[in-house]
């Protein structure tokens, strides 16, 4: 959560972070604020958007060639103009951008309390401001980076911080822990960021800072890294971003979550290429055959993963118990690291996350590597926390996603558990040739059957006309399909705000079937041969108590289309595959329900991108 953009160097600081704010603001958009160093600091924050805080800065001073940005996604403290960052020392000299969340810090408020120190704000963040002052007023003489470096042993928690100084003006000091920060190096100059959107027009050379570690940036200077703990230097690992610029703009689109749907026959192709060939008759993950002995050897796999990601790994279970016959447990990464989870060096922990920075997927993995278990990373974002942590995994290269909800990395997710699963059958001897072969050949036609589902749009965009207006809605699938029924529900309700939920079809018996009436729109996925008559009983259950069906089905379907009140036609694939195709009207039904509801899609209420806080 929270966007934090920074730079030093000779450059007008200001529109650097203003355009960098603007391109972090899916991680956080409660409030937004920067503060610029010019002999003197000045601060210049707002509640609501960056362009609340554009407007309100366009007649201010906004000289320097130092500053620091934050768009805030609020924890501690209301949003509002007073607790939004950048947050000040006791003397105004100190500056702060903070990203995470400061755990005991009611505890070290109450001592700077006694020592005098007075708090404007409601956060967590301004008493970590205060506590580098009261140090910096103990250790006089200690440069900067000390400072800070000393004050973070004293905190508990998960932060991604940037610093300034009007006493030592040229310098940024930038540390993080459990949460990710990125410095891009310029020529005499450094940005600092939370990602790499907004670096990557300004440099294409970064350095991932690693968890525990504190660094310090200024111009014409070489960067220097510590560890916070320990306080030994580091060697910056410099690397290039495979990132274009084209890739962060909208592109035409209204909104980044419609333009990231319509990439997704290119973003799935690009997440197959050089993995798989139907005409040679393999498929190949780097990370499978480097830990080919471990994977020989489990026992089984549990997956941990949040949101999205978590219905990625149920169509995993389904994928690699069907074909590859090895057991697979589905976590949520919150609850298993709060529990005493079962893992030994016989498992393989299978981590699934967008950004690779999930707090609770990266707490749920430390648990399962002190248990001796190997951790494999299926992430989307290059250098990312999972990434570093992992022992061996594949990237989903979807490209950047902006958009809050989550739609091309999904689909990226389970194309690339759907090759893992492949893969895994072949080695395991659990799948004829004959049937490998034909899954190779289907999935390689993936991307121009998901081409075909976009030139539905027009009819799915009418559906959602006629249901917009809905205060609930249910969603029904089965087998490989299930989870598509949770994740279509999700999608609505994260950017149309409907309650929706999603069921296993014959659940829907055993409860849900007592709220279908007239005003219930039942959204009901019925591409699955294997379960066809009984699916046929599931909608006219719903329809003989008034219910509203939206049927998902597969092309050249007459049964169900005689029943349903609305019918999209998918293109057949075979059966573990439809999820790939299934999902894809769903999220256009979200979309379009949405944009009728004038929501704001790509910047829903109370969510953000990356959960990087508990």
């Amino acid at each position: 959560m929270c966007g934090i953009v920074a730079y030093t160097g000779p450059k007008k600081a200001y529109p650097i972070l203003i355009k960098g704010l603007q391109r972090l603001e899916y991680r956080g958009y409660d409030s937004a604020g920067v503060a610029l160093l010019n002999g003197d600091i000045r601060v210049y924050k707002r509640k609501g958007k960056v362009s609340e805080l554009e407007d309100f800065a366009k007649d201010k001073n906004l000289s320097g060639s130092v500053g620091i940005g934050h768009t805030r996604w609020a924890t501690h403290g209301k949003p509002d103009n007073i607790n939004a960052h950048p947050h000040q020392s006791g003397d105004g000299n100190i500056v702060l951008v903070h990203n995470g969340i400061i755990e005991n810090y009611a505890v070290l408020k109450e001592a700077l309390s006694e020592n005098g120190h007075t708090f404007k704000s409601e956060t967590d963040t301004e008493v970590l401001v205060h506590l580098i002052e009261e140090i910096q007023n103990q250790y006089n003489n200690l440069p900067l980076e000390e400072v800070v470096r000393v004050a973070l042993t004293k905190v508990i928690g998960a932060y991604a911080i940037v610093v300034i100084d009007k006493k030592d003006p040229d310098k940024i000091i930038a540390a993080r822990r459990q949460s990710p920060l990125v410095i891009g190096i310029g020529e005499d100059e450094y940005y600092i960021a939370s990602d790499a959107t907004p670096i990557v027009e300004h440099t294409k050379h970064v350095v991932y800072l690693g968890d525990g570690e504190i660094a310090s940036v200024e111009p014409k200077k070489e960067l220097q890294i510590k560890t916070i703990d320990e306080n030994e230097t580091q060697i910056p690992a410099i690397q290039e971003l495979d990132m274009k610029i084209e890739q962060l703009e909208k592109g035409g689109y209204d909104y980044f979550m419609l333009k990231e749907i319509h990439e997704q026959p290119k973003s799935i192709a690009d997440c197959m290429r050089g993995r798989i060939s139907a005409e040679d008759g393999w498929v190949l993950l780097g990370g499978v055959e480097e830990q080919a002995k471990k994977f020989a050897e489990a026992e089984r796999i549990i997956i941990a993963s949040c949101g999205t990601s978590w219905h990625a790994g149920l169509i995993a279970e389904y994928l690699i118990e069907d074909l590859a016959r090895l057991p697979v447990e589905v976590e949520y990464a919150s609850e298993l690291r709060y529990r005493n989870p079962i893992i030994t060096d016989k498992d393989i922990v299978l981590a699934i996350s967008q950004s690779g920075e999930t707090a609770d997927t990266l707490a749920a993995l430390q648990i399962a590597k002190e248990k001796g278990a190997l951790i494999y990373g299926i992430v989307n974002a290059v250098g990312s926390s999972i990434a570093r942590m992992t022992d061996a995994g594949s990237y989903i290269h979807a490209g950047p996603e902006i958009g809050v909800a989550s739609t091309k990395a999904f689909t990226g997710q389970v194309t690339l558990l759907t090759l893992m699963a492949l893969s895994l059958a072949k080695k395991r001897g659990t799948i004829t040739d004959e049937y490998f072969q034909k899954l190779l050949v289907e999935i390689e036609k993936i991307p121009g059957k998901v081409e075909q589902v976009m030139k539905l749009n027009e009819q799915i965009e009418y559906i959602a006309g006629e249901i917009q207006h809905a205060n609930n809605a249910l969603y029904l699938g089965r087998g490989y399909n299930f989870p598509i029924a949770l994740e279509g529900a999700l999608k609505l309700k994260e950017i149309s705000y409907i309650h929706a939920e999603g069921y296993p079809a014959a659940e829907m018996k055993h409860g849900p079937i007592a709220l279908i009436d007239e005003n219930m729109p039942v959204v009901v996925i019925c591409t699955n041969k294997s379960a066809y008559e009984k699916i046929i009983s599931n909608v006219q259950e719903v329809k003989a108590r008034k219910g509203m069906v939206i049927a998902i089905v597969t092309e050249g379907d007459k049964e169900i289309k005689k029943i349903a009140d609305y019918t999209i036609e998918i293109p057949d694939t075979e059966e573990p595959l439809t999820p790939l195709l299934s999902v894809i009207p769903l999220q256009l039904l979200s979309y379009h329900i949405a944009v009728m509801r004038e929501c704001n899609v790509d910047q829903p209420r109370n969510l953000a991108k990356s959960v990087t806080v508990e």
